[in-house]
């Protein structure tokens, strides 16, 4: 079973996960860009962080064999603090490096006009840089949150195609499934999706279009979750082709619209010297 998990935050992870990871088949990953959960009071700390997930994170990742990408954006919950707006202004050289697979995560936390305003404004950068756009729709009200996120996107103008709708349930993935749009489903104990629900909506709305992510950060997660539905699948009646294109080939087809997937073998022998990985250990 090979899995690439779409959306996993590893810097709240120890290399002991990456191990793991690797062992039961990860073996490629997208990293957003979130809120960490101490609030951030400059545009400096989000630089540093940025840093960390175009440098740091994908040499760690590729000590295990794994390929590591990752998602930029100012997040819905700081988009709040007037401290963090500035952020916006500097994000386009970020949105311009290898790695960085689409804008995000972008969407609502409290559907404040504040958050508007800078969902409307990263949804225009994802089309000026030609990525894709990881939405992230909030955990509370989350139906009114998801039909405003489908307003939004479609006043954007950009493809629907080009979205992925994250974070989804029994209630807000039927207006997903018909918008056009990927829909995200995070396998995350207590508050999200588990291994089994997961299942009965593959069942019901099928595969295409569906992406699903463990969202292992710094709260009570799992990052092996994303096995575990393979193997929910598989006990269901699933077939090996049919974990593979759920697992693998969604991701691979939604990141793959920024043309800067590398899926390629990783570099072993590889150093990390600043904030540059060295090939060969040169």
């Amino acid at each position: 079973m090979r899995i690439f998990d779409p959306h996993i935050h590893m810097t709240s992870r120890t290399t002991d996960d990456y191990e793991r990871m690797a062992a039961a088949g990860v073996r490629a990953l997208v990293e957003p860009a979130f809120w960490l959960g101490q609030p951030r009071t400059s545009v400096g700390s989000f630089t540093d962080y940025f840093d960390s997930l175009v440098g740091w994170e994908p040499f760690r990742a590729g000590q295990f064999g794994i390929r590591h990408h990752a998602t930029i954006a100012l997040n819905p919950k700081e988009a709040n603090d007037p401290r963090c707006r500035e952020v916006l202004g500097v994000l386009p050289r970020y949105l311009e490096k290898d790695g960085v697979v689409a804008v995000g995560e972008i969407g609502y936390d409290s559907m404040t006009p504040e958050e508007d305003d800078a969902f409307a404004a990263q949804l225009a950068l994802a089309i000026e840089h030609e990525l894709p756009a990881l939405v992230h729709t909030p955990h509370r009200d989350k139906a009114r949150g998801s039909a405003r996120t489908l307003d939004v996107v479609r006043e954007s103008g950009i493809d629907p195609g080009r979205v992925a709708v994250d974070h989804l349930n029994e209630v807000t993935v039927g207006a997903v499934a018909g918008s056009g749009c990927w829909m995200g489903f995070s396998i995350y104990p207590d508050t999200k999706m588990t291994a089994e629900r997961m299942v009965h909506i593959l069942r019901e709305y099928g595969l295409e279009r569906m992406l699903v992510n463990s969202a292992a950060d710094w709260g009570r997660s799992d990052p092996l979750l994303t096995r575990r539905t393979g193997e929910a699948m598989l006990a269901a009646g699933f077939s090996d082709d049919d974990v593979d294109r759920v697992l693998w080939r969604n991701p691979v087809e939604f990141y793959g619209q920024s043309k800067r997937l590398d899926l390629g073998p990783v570099d072993a022998d590889a150093t990390f010297e600043g904030n540059s990985i060295l090939r060969g250990g040169s």
